[in-house]
């Protein structure tokens, strides 16, 4: 089996609705996102002859999930009192709503389903709240 490995990060805020410590405030987050493909046999065609997938596909890839991601608030379907989001929303920031809580966990599954859709076997997807705090998806 082979594995190949990019990663991309992207800066973005989010909230822990009813939760009881700091994360129940808007903070913010350099994530860093660690994805891991992998496949059986290397490709045989003149172009990619060798190669399980063009990094530069890859890596585009996933820019373009982290890309929705950055300079955003990221928040939960329904976490927000519609006054405030209407009212972020008519001053033109970046939300991006997700119907699920926004942990590293959570976005880690996300993320993992994004590549997944986009036709890579995944084989993990990471990310990472701050350098040393990670949440990993994998399916077994």
């Amino acid at each position: 089996m082979y594995y190949l490995t990019t990663e991309d990060s992207f800066d973005g805020a989010h909230f822990l609705k009813d939760y009881s410590g700091k994360c129940r405030n808007i903070h913010g987050h350099r994530w860093r996102v660690v994805v891991t493909i992998r496949c059986e046999e290397l490709k045989t065609d003149i172009q990619q002859r060798g190669m399980c997938v063009d990094f530069s596909d890859l890596k585009d890839d996933l820019k373009s999930e982290t890309d929705r991601l950055d300079h955003a608030l990221i928040i939960e379907e329904g976490s927000l009192k519609t006054t405030l989001l209407e009212a972020l929303l008519e001053e033109d920031f970046n939300i991006v709503t997700v119907p699920f809580r926004p942990t590293a966990e959570n976005l880690s599954k996300y993320l993992y389903d994004k590549m997944k859709a986009k036709g890579y076997a995944v084989s993990e997807v990471k990310v990472y709240e701050t350098p040393n705090n990670c949440a990993a998806y994998k399916e077994d």
